[in-house]
């Protein structure tokens, strides 16, 4: 199985560029995920991780997501390799997109947008909420 979660970071805004053979849209971006341990003494340390998205769902990154931003995607890690023009080869890995969320809270982050807070894969007013409140009067807090 091949599925990775991953909430950090936007390092940069998504470059877009399009394929050539079919002009599909791809988006690029880095996050930066946080390490969960600190060693004592140091700072956090993170990884950047590359993230790919295509089509509709790189047309919502590269919409909605800004330098800076939390976000959480879910999707699979790919490698690839390509020879440059002085016949080097290069390897790279990243991860596939298949879903992508907003993960700032609405007062860090721009909040209203029309997509709610997801956009990918989950099905319509379905969008994380596992129960209902009836009234605010049944909330704990």
């Amino acid at each position: 199985m091949n599925k990775v979660i991953l909430m950090g970071r936007l390092t940069r805004d998504p470059e877009v560029r399009y394929t050539q053979t079919n002009n599909t849209l791809v988006a690029s971006f880095s996050l930066a995920v946080n390490r969960r341990f600190v060693r004592q003494g140091e700072e956090r340390q993170a990884d950047f991780i590359n993230i790919v998205a295509w089509s509709k769902l790189g047309e919502f990154c590269s919409k909605y997501f800004k330098k800076g931003q939390q976000v959480g995607v879910i999707g699979r890690i790919q490698t690839r390799t390509w020879d440059d023009d002085q016949g080097t080869k290069h390897y790279i890995t990243e991860v596939v997109a298949e879903e992508a969320y907003f993960a700032d809270s609405k007062r860090e982050g721009e909040g209203n947008n029309a997509f709610e807070n997801t956009f990918g894969n989950t099905a319509p007013g379905n969008m994380g909420a596992d129960f209902e409140v009836s009234s605010s009067d049944d909330l704990p807090f």
